[in-house]
């Protein structure tokens, strides 16, 4: 809803009531004694609260993007400086140790923001029953889109913590008493709430962002595969849900057909920032179910919880341009890069690089100099060793996994020919590699061109949920005993994913073993009927859905989060502490300290 003042009603409620002792110039009516009742009494007000329980989702994704909930302590996501010795601890989200507790305040933000749409949906939905609408059948569809939103959060909160508290009634007054709800109870509630809400949405939304009949299908689909495994045998699942996953997620795969081309779904623009491309973006495409908004508008791109505007995806992931020679990189044509998320060495690895367009768009092999650098030090053991760039000449490169690189291929300084750096992938993030310490390609699958250096912020859409996903999703509840679908067996779900990316019957290879550096054996990543695993699912996800804010999730709802981050992530590897009870996060002690008596901890923490 990038057009909507989706901010009025949290402005009026919020600061309104401060604007008395206006000056002439401010021709308006006084709003002092503006009231949250009095406010949301009519229908006007009503269309503003449930607008206003839209910009949290922003929140949500970018909480998860800074502090990565979501993506780190994976298989594919990590933090740097796995090889440099003088790196002896990094993020409790990569260790799984002693200093992952209940204090951590990025898990006390996840979870207030969740909290804070809840509550802000449960106003809608209880205050609905006295306004009076024109159209009844408009306010049918904002009540539905309040549910949605809250069955989202719990959705969320229950994957996350486990058995949580459930308020379904609008918070009048404050209170300290918080009882955990058997987890159970919750996905019996989320579903309730997404099954009304899928029976009144629209197919087609009256603004665009509002949730749709197809968001909620979405999210049947894999609250129902996520109850089906039944985690801990704690969700109330048996194997239907599998069967009514497959079928949700049939109804999502009818309506919403695959783009083309796999590029096409993310920020166009041309591998080299030297040739920047101008043309229009393309945010809204067919394959999107449920998208988190952005746009360059102040009042519809800012957060209500986190302090900076706009999309971060941008600049979230490693590598980063800043570390060529003499910031050779450091401008907005590269912009900034955080490097917080950063790809493991075992992910380039699941890929054909020679075959699968996704790896040539989601990874740069080859940086250049934005600038002139006449007679640099190249070498950091070797200071008499000088070269000299031209803006535009090749200053790294990153060869894919499967190509040999000879000793007349390496750059200068490793005895080499090329007057760039060549790092190989066992040497991805070491600390000790010549000039261009802890390089990484840049993994660049969101990066948005022309955005400013520094606090630049994108307004490409997030695609929250996409069909693509769906397909893997009906895989997966196959696999799991749910009988074919509409399109017929697992394998043909799986593989409409990957031709798109790789052609129809292609043949891609990727390592055998992704983890092992030195192994050169390759395996098919082509399903045909009873070769598909969980495993391959998995990796056909990373592959497709890699940075889409789900990993850590996918991996524990299919039970294989500790075998695939202690195979796959440095991190997690290095530090071997990681167990069953880390598949559920520690209740933030802030809650439990506001709250009499004091709720439970879990187990471990």
């Amino acid at each position: 809803m990038k057009k909507l003042n989706i901010y009025k009603f949290i402005l009026i409620l919020f600061i309104g009531v401060a604007a008395t002792g206006c000056q002439d110039y401010l021709e308006e009516d006084s709003v002092s004694d503006v009231t949250t009742s009095s406010y949301i009494g009519d229908e006007k007000g009503f269309e503003d609260l449930v607008k206003a329980c839209y910009p949290l989702t922003r929140d949500m994704i970018s909480y998860q993007d800074k502090i990565n909930i979501g993506l780190n302590g994976t298989d594919i996501f990590t933090q740097g400086g796995w090889s440099n010795p003088a790196v002896k601890q990094v993020s409790p989200f990569e260790m799984y140790d002693v200093t992952f507790t209940s204090a951590s305040g990025d898990l006390s933000n996840f979870w207030n923001i969740l909290y804070k749409e809840i509550a802000r949906t449960n106003t809608a939905i209880e205050r609905s029953e006295k306004i009076t609408y024109a159209d009844p059948a408009k306010k049918t569809v904002r009540i539905a889109e309040a549910k949605f939103l809250r069955a989202l959060s719990y959705f969320y909160l229950v994957q996350t913590w486990g058995d949580v508290p459930m308020p379904l009634k609008e918070t009048i007054a404050p209170s300290k008493s918080v009882v955990r709800v058997p987890s159970a109870e919750v996905y019996t509630q989320i579903i309730k709430d997404l099954t009304e809400a899928e029976a009144a949405l629209p197919v087609t939304p009256t603004d665009y962002g509002r949730a749709t009949k197809g968001a909620a299908q979405f999210l049947l689909a894999k609250v129902h595969l996520t109850r089906g495994w039944n985690f801990n045998n704690s969700l109330g699942g048996t194997a239907a849900d599998f069967k009514t996953a497959l079928d949700w997620a049939d109804k999502v795969i009818a309506t919403y057909p695959l783009v083309a081309q796999y590029k096409n779904l993310f920020p166009l623009r041309d591998k080299n920032p030297l040739k920047q491309y101008t043309g229009a973006q393309n945010d809204r495409n067919s394959e999107v179910v449920f998208a988190v908004q952005y746009s360059s508008d102040v009042l519809t791109y800012t957060h209500e919880y986190a302090a900076e505007p706009g999309n971060s995806y941008h600049s979230t992931f490693g590598g980063s341009g800043e570390l060529l020679p003499g910031n050779l990189g450091r401008t907005s044509d590269y912009n900034r890069h955080l490097a917080s998320v950063i790809t493991t060495p075992a992910m380039y690895r699941l890929f054909d690089p020679d075959k699968d367009s996704r790896y040539a768009h989601n990874f740069v092999d080859a940086q250049y100099a934005l600038k002139d650098a006449p007679n640099y030090v190249y070498s950091m053991s070797n200071p008499a060793l000088k070269v000299s760039y031209v803006k535009g000449d090749t200053v790294a490169y990153f060869p894919a996994w499967n190509k040999t690189i000879t000793q007349d291929l390496r750059g200068l300084d490793q005895g080499g020919t090329k007057k760039y750096t060549v790092i190989t992938i066992d040497e991805y993030g070491n600390a000790q590699t010549t000039k261009l310490n802890g390089l990484t390609p840049l993994m660049w699958k969101f990066w948005q061109p022309g955005i400013q250096y520094g606090n630049g912020f994108g307004t490409f859409d997030f695609a929250l949920f996409r069909s693509g996903e769906a397909y893997l999703m009906a895989a997966e509840a196959i696999l799991k005993g749910a009988g074919n679908g509409a399109l017929g067996g697992a394998e043909v779900y799986y593989n409409k994913v990957l031709d798109r990316a790789v052609g129809v019957g292609v043949d891609p290879l990727c390592a055998k073993y992704p983890e092992d550096l030195n192994s050169m054996e390759t395996v098919s990543y082509r399903a045909v009927a009873g070769n598909l695993t969980i495993d391959m699912i998995l990796d056909e996800s990373a592959r497709e859905l890699m940075g889409e804010f789900n990993r850590w999730w996918d991996l524990k709802r299919t039970g294989k989060l500790i075998e695939r981050a202690k195979r796959m992530n440095p991190w997690v590897k290095k530090s071997d502490k990681i167990d069953a009870h880390h598949l559920v996060r520690p209740i933030p002690q802030s809650e439990i300290d506001l709250s009499s008596p004091a709720i439970s901890q879990n187990p471990g923490y």
